[in-house]
């Protein structure tokens, strides 16, 4: 597959549950010595989702289209740029895919350790 064809990439990623992703989300973390706490709040920062709400969706076994349709983005979430999975994160054209990409992203920074107000684009 072509790095300009995603549209089968991009379903894949829109149809993908959030719940099956999120454990490894969990151990990326907690192997680099960062916590679940500190993983919610890069995920609430980005999403709007606090903790209560994040544990609905995972129960409910969202994919990951639904999962960014109902978040309120955070209106820096464009600062946020880079490689990740190959990809420039900010030329991914698809919404889903880019904002799950997003989430890689940060979860990336905190598993390497990056201080959690770079993370969250704070001035």
């Amino acid at each position: 597959m072509s790095k300009s064809d995603t549209s089968h990439h991009d379903e894949r990623i829109a149809n993908m549950s959030f719940a099956s992703v999120y454990p490894h989300y969990v151990t990326k973390v907690e192997k680099k010595g960062r916590t679940k706490e500190e993983l919610h709040q890069v995920i609430e920062w980005l999403t709007g989702y606090d903790e209560n709400k994040l544990n609905e969706l995972i129960e409910q076994k969202v994919n990951f289209k639904d999962f960014f349709e109902s978040a309120n983005l955070n209106e820096n979430a464009h600062l946020i740029k880079g490689v990740i999975c190959g990809y420039r994160v900010e030329e991914i054209t698809n919404d889903t895919t880019r904002q799950c990409r997003y989430l890689d992203k940060l979860v990336d920074e905190l598993a390497k350790g990056r201080k959690m107000e770079k993370i969250l684009r704070q001035p």
